[in-house]
């Protein structure tokens, strides 16, 4: 029979693992209460996390998505006072919709709507207030909110906020409509300012980027040739 070669260095290594599994199950043994008592405050976490999501939040983002469509059926028409407090026909109004459904996905969108309402009827410090808490995510959405405060800014003198705002409405998006319109609002806004190089910097890259676009048509009355 052929004798087993002892390498004293794998022994080395079978017995720290033996006393390191050893060390491990008497930490268990010793700390077993602890152990279980993490273990269920984890299930718990998760098990809260699911309720929460789909016996909470879910049913109150569907209650939300149908009080939504009458308030943007009223802002599609310009009926902006109406949008905001009453729809009509029993629906909530955008400022109802960001009370009531708070951290659902449409309050979110319900606090854009109701800053551009507020916009459009002259209420720019409330138009800021909405505008600012929107958390903008997507392709859409964040140039929308930078474009808005920026026009906020612009109607509360603040043109410093307002450049700030149109520069970021440029930078979230390549969209070939918007981006080239808040181009040309910011180049207004140098003109407005008394900053001619930085208008024309502006126009003229409207004019070579965007000349489909239909602002690319007005900027030539600007550009000094």
């Amino acid at each position: 029979m052929a004798k087993r070669k002892v390498d004293p260095k794998n022994d080395e290594t079978i017995i720290d693992i033996v006393e390191a599994r050893d060390n491990m199950q008497d930490y268990i043994n010793d700390n077993k209460g602890l152990i279980i008592g993490l273990i269920a405050a984890l299930l718990l976490l998760v098990a809260g996390y699911f309720v929460w999501k789909y016996a909470i939040v879910a049913p109150r983002e569907t209650a939300a998505i149908e009080q939504i469509s009458k308030p943007q059926e009223q802002f599609a028409k310009d009926s902006f006072a109406l949008a905001l407090t009453n729809p009509g026909a029993g629906f909530e109004g955008f400022v109802d919709i960001v009370e009531n459904y708070g951290g659902t996905a449409t309050a979110n969108t319900a606090k854009y709507y109701a800053g551009v309402s507020y916009l459009n009827l002259g209420r720019y410090e409330d138009a800021l207030e909405y505008l600012t808490s929107v958390k903008a995510k997507g392709d859409i959405l964040p140039v929308m909110k930078h474009g808005n405060l920026g026009d906020v800014h612009s109607e509360l003198g603040a043109m410093d906020k307002a450049q700030s705002s149109y520069k970021k409405a440029i930078s979230s998006t390549e969209n070939a409509y918007l981006k080239p319109y808040y181009m040309n609002k910011l180049a207004l806004l140098h003109m407005k300012e008394g900053r001619t190089n930085d208008a024309q910097k502006l126009f003229a890259e409207i004019k070579a980027d965007y000349p489909e676009s239909s602002v690319a048509q007005e900027v030539d009355k600007f550009l000094i040739k």
